[in-house]
């Protein structure tokens, strides 16, 4: 098998895999990233932080902008919608918190958000867009970090922008464009559209990263040559999967793909995870924010229902070895969840917008503040 990538250049940031574990609220924190890291090469963006709440100094956002001692390169996915926020909220990270790599999410399709205006409906206003990547580029400019994007493929069928958002991120010097292969209308149901990132990857010149139904490292290798992609952006593909990035190293290193972890190997992994939560924030909080977990890791697995279920109520690291004692470390892995969907999935639906949004392509008046409220990605 020969190797199919250098790596990844993201402007003077080089990554050795060209993989990228997409912002999860609630998930992607310095504990997660750093299981991920241990697993194989590759870059770690953390939560998504929005960036009204980084400049007013909010306590939660602040939080969120923690690193682990050897995170080689500090990644953030920032969110706004007003263009002089997100270029404060910008140099902020650069100045203050030593970030080397900024994302702007325009591709969050919560209603809460494309009601007013943000998320995935943002890019309809393509001058407001250009705006906003411009402020960023510019206020990461002095230190060197690149700034790049990542978005949908529209609002709907009939409402398209990825085309448009691509060229404004080449002309407005983002470093790269990620594609989720899916509208606003279709949340996160239905098949990604992987034609949809060939046809960017061949309309701009700047890098460009396939997002959408990445289950396995097979399935990332089929992303990057069907379309042609620079690298891959992958998000619940890895939850409860954390060794899924040695996979995705090994694949694109023309390696094999090592076997199937068994229940034992995992529930190895699931303590990793614990312990690393309790690191962050110390061990009671540390299980119990581990909770949520327990499913992602045990999908498949006959674990019974009895053990699920005081799993999810774990406190302690003792009760979480106890539990996984009861638990026979020789069961394989469940092969049938391979090329699976995992977490969030439900169903399309019609975008919520604000009155008249989709009557222009340019902005009229002054966004609602609160679209900076109720961010979950995309």
């Amino acid at each position: 098998m020969a190797v199919l990538t250098r790596g990844l250049d993201l402007g003077r940031v080089h990554v050795d895999v060209p993989v990228v574990l997409a912002p999860m609220a609630g998930v992607t924190n310095v504990a997660f990233r750093r299981l991920c890291a241990e697993q194989g090469a590759g870059l770690y963006v953390c939560e998504m932080i929005t960036s009204r709440g980084l400049v007013e100094g909010d306590r939660v956002s602040l939080s969120m902008l923690t690193f682990a001692e050897g995170e080689q390169v500090r990644s953030v996915q920032l969110y706004g919608i007003d263009p002089d926020t997100v270029g404060r909220a910008v140099e902020i990270l650069c100045a203050d918190h030593g970030v080397d790599h900024v994302d702007l999410n325009f591709g969050c399709p919560v209603p809460k958000v494309t009601r007013k205006g943000g998320g995935s409906a943002l890019p309809w206003k393509a001058t407001l867009l250009g705006q906003i990547l411009t402020k960023a580029v510019k206020a990461a400019e002095p230190y060197g970090v690149p700034v790049t994007m990542k978005t949908r493929k529209g609002i709907d069928d009939d409402h398209l922008t990825y085309l448009d958002a691509g060229r404004i991120a080449q002309d407005t010097g983002a470093a790269a464009i990620a594609l989720h292969g899916r509208t606003a209308a279709q949340h996160y149901s239905g098949r990604a559209d992987w034609s949809a990132i060939g046809e960017l990857k061949a309309a701009v010149d700047i890098p460009v990263l396939g997002n959408g139904d990445i289950w396995e490292a097979s399935d990332a290798l089929a992303m990057v040559e069907q379309t042609g992609c620079d690298g891959v952006v992958v998000g619940r593909g890895c939850l409860g999967r954390p060794w899924l990035f040695r996979d995705l190293a090994a694949a694109f290193d023309g390696r094999t793909v090592a076997t199937l972890p068994n229940l034992g190997e995992v529930m190895d992994v699931m303590r990793r995870h614990a312990q690393l939560l309790g690191e962050w924030l110390g061990e009671e909080r540390g299980s119990i924010e581990f909770r949520k977990h327990v499913a992602w890791y045990l999908k498949g697995f006959p674990a019974g229902s009895s053990v699920r279920d005081r799993l999810g109520h774990v406190s302690s690291y003792r009760a979480l070895d106890e539990l996984l004692s009861e638990l026979d470390p020789t069961v394989p892995f469940p092969v049938a969840e391979l090329g699976v969907p995992r977490g969030r999935q439900g169903s399309p639906r019609k975008v919520v917008l604000p009155e008249g949004w989709l009557d222009s392509r340019e902005m009229s008046g002054a966004m609602d503040a609160d679209a900076e409220s109720d961010i979950s990605g995309g």
